[in-house]
């Protein structure tokens, strides 16, 4: 049964935590630092973490979200855990292309292949 939370829902399933945003847009601080946080939890709660981060609902990301997401990644790497992206709009991921960041993160066009990708590895 999914945890729900106040900005994504989470569910565990195969040793993967699956985290859906919930709303079209990240953009306040305070909204990401609460994000920050509750993912930060969850990471210390499931270690080494496999975790999935879908964009599916989400349609504005701003500069803070992604320091966010790096930060995340920092945390997840330093537990030898893996952070996979999916889903995200084409004119965000444009943003990642940009500012490379589309080579940090493992991003893939659905969550059935980043789960599946999970398995792969």
């Amino acid at each position: 049964m999914p945890d729900a939370q106040p900005h994504f829902t989470l569910e565990t399933k195969d040793g993967i935590c699956f985290v859906e945003f919930s709303d079209r847009k990240i953009l306040e601080e305070i909204y990401i630092n609460e994000i920050g946080d509750q993912l930060g939890k969850i990471i210390e709660e499931h270690r080494p973490i496999n975790l999935l981060l879908n964009f599916r609902k989400v349609e504005h990301l701003s500069s803070a979200a992604l320091g966010m997401l790096i930060n995340l990644q920092k945390k997840i790497a330093g537990q030898s855990g893996r952070l996979k992206l999916s889903d995200i709009n084409p004119q965000i991921f444009e943003v990642f292309k940009i500012t490379r960041l589309n080579k940090v993160f493992e991003i893939h066009d659905s969550a059935a292949a980043a789960k599946a990708s999970f398995a792969q590895a």
